[in-house]
C-alpha cells in the first residue's frame, strides 16, 4: 500500500506543487507564514530544498518537473503525466484542506481542475502570463482554481473582468531586496579590484541554458574585455551541474585568461556589485531591475520552440522589466540577434551612458515600490480563506 502523504490526524493539511526554483522560494515563504498561524500543519506534494526545509514531504524531486521549452517537453511528457496522475489519485484519496499550485501552469492547472471537481479547494499562486500569451485562458484558469494569487498589479483586472476570485500579493523579491543597494560595499565584500567596469553574466540556472547561452556569454565577455581591459566579470551559477558545464565551456573556448569570477549561487550579490548585467530572459530580469541595474536581456531556444513562442506572444517584449513598465526600457536581443558582437555593443552602450543608467534607476525604484507588498502574509490570508479555516 502506498505511503500516505499526510501523517498526523487532525492537522491542517496543505498540498503544494512548485515546479522550479522560483516557485520553491514562493512556497517556502508561504509555508513559513502558514506555520506561524497554524503550528499544527502538514505539507505534502512536490517542492525543492527550501520547501522541504519548511517541512514539505515531496513525493518526487522537484527537478523532475523542470523542463525547458515546448519542444523539449515532448520527450518527458509520459513521465510528467505519470507523476501528475499518481499525485492526483493520492490527493483525492487523502483530501487535503487546500491545494496550492505554485506556477508550473502546464502541470498544476490540470491537477487543480481534477481536484476541484472532486471538491478539494484549490489556489493557483502566480498567474500564468495571460497578458503576454492567451488572454482567453483566464476563464479556464478560473475553472481550475478557487482563487488566483497574482504577483503583478496589471493581472487582477483581467481576472476580475472574468469573475475569477483574485488577490494581488506583490512580489516577494521586492521585499527582500533593499530599495537602495550598496554597490561599493558589495564589491568590497566580494573582494573585487577597484577601478574598471564590473559586468555580471547570468546565463541561466539549468544546464540546458548553459548549453545554449554559455558560449555566447563567454565570447561577449571576450569582446567587452578587449574594449575595457580593466573589466571584471561575475558569473553566478546555481548548481554544481551548471558550474561544471560552464567550466567545460571555458576550457573548450580556452577562455581561462578572462577575469571571470564564478560564484556558487549569490546571483543577487553579483547584480548589486555590477555596473551592467547581461541576463537571460526570465524571473532573474525582475531581480536585476529590483537591484536597479541596467541590463541587456537575451535568450536562445531550439528553432522549433522559438517559432512556437514567437507565434503565440501577444506583446512586443519578453523581459519582465519592459512588460511591467510598458516600454522598451532595456534592450532585448533574442535568438538570431543574440550574437556576441551585438550583445557586447548593447552592454557597452549602457555602461558608457551614465544619464541613461540614472534614468533606469529612477524607473526601477518606482517599480520596486509598487511591487513591495507583504507577499507571504497576503498569500497566507488567501490560502486560509479558501481552505475555510481562521486566518
Amino acid at each position: 500500500m502506498p505511503e500516505p502523504l499526510f501523517k498526523r490526524s487532525g492537522a491542517l493539511k496543505v498540498a503544494m506543487v512548485a515546479g522550479e526554483a522560483s516557485g520553491d522560494l514562493l512556497g517556502a515563504h508561504l509555508m513559513a507564514a502558514l506555520k506561524a498561524r497554524h503550528p499544527e500543519i502538514e505539507f505534502a506534494g512536490i517542492g525543492g530544498p527550501r520547501m522541504q526545509a519548511q517541512g514539505l514531504y515531496s513525493v518526487v524531486p522537484q527537478e523532475r518537473l523542470a523542463v525547458r521549452g515546448y519542444a523539449e517537453v515532448l520527450s518527458r511528457l509520459p513521465e510528467l503525466l505519470r507523476i501528475r496522475a499518481h499525485l492526483r489519485d493520492a490527493l483525492i484519496a487523502e483530501r487535503p484542506d487546500v491545494f496550492v499550485g505554485i506556477d508550473a501552469p502546464d502541470f498544476n492547472l490540470g491537477l487543480e481542475k481534477s481536484l476541484k471537481k472532486k471538491g478539494i479547494r484549490t489556489v493557483h499562486y502566480v498567474s500564468p502570463s495571460v497578458w503576454a500569451w492567451r488572454p482567453e485562458r483566464v476563464q479556464k484558469i478560473g475553472e481550475a482554481a478557487d482563487r488566483v494569487l497574482c504577483l503583478f498589479p496589471m493581472e487582477p483586472p483581467l481576472y476580475e473582468k472574468a469573475g475569477v476570485p483574485v488577490t494581488f500579493v506583490g512580489h516577494p523579491l521586492a521585499g527582500e531586496i533593499p530599495l537602495v543597494p550598496d554597490t561599493a560595499a558589495m564589491r568590497e565584500q566580494l573582494g573585487l579590484f577597484p577601478g574598471g567596469p564590473v559586468f555580471a553574466l547570468l546565463p541561466g540556472s539549468r544546464v540546458s541554458e548553459i548549453d545554449y547561452l554559455g558560449e555566447i556569454f563567454v565570447k561577449t565577455a571576450r569582446l567587452l574585455h578587449e574594449r575595457y581591459p580593466a573589466a571584471q566579470f561575475l558569473v553566478p551559477l546555481a548548481t554544481r551541474a551548471t558550474l561544471d558545464a560552464f567550466d567545460q565551456m571555458l576550457s573548450r573556448l580556452k577562455a581561462w585568461d578572462l577575469p571571470i569570477r564564478k560564484l556558487f549561487g549569490h546571483a543577487q550579490m553579483a547584480m548589486i556589485a555590477s555596473d551592467v548585467v547581461l541576463v537571460k530572459s526570465g524571473t532573474s530580469t525582475l531581480e536585476v531591475a529590483l537591484t536597479k541595474k541596467p541590463m541587456v536581456i537575451t535568450y536562445k531556444l531550439s528553432w522549433l520552440t522559438y517559432r512556437l513562442v514567437k507565434r503565440k506572444l501577444k506583446l512586443p517584449w519578453v523581459g519582465l522589466p519592459n512588460i511591467l513598465l510598458g516600454d522598451s526600457v532595456v534592450p532585448e536581443l533574442l535568438q538570431y540577434d543574440a550574437t556576441p558582437e551585438r550583445l557586447a555593443e548593447a552592454v557597452a552602450a549602457l555602461y558608457d551612458d551614465e544619464p541613461a543608467r540614472q534614468a533606469l534607476t529612477a524607473r526601477f525604484t518606482a517599480l520596486h515600490r509598487e511591487l513591495r507588498q507583504d507577499t507571504a502574509e497576503l498569500a497566507a490570508d488567501a490560502v486560509l480563506q479558501v481552505a475555510g479555516v481562521p486566518a
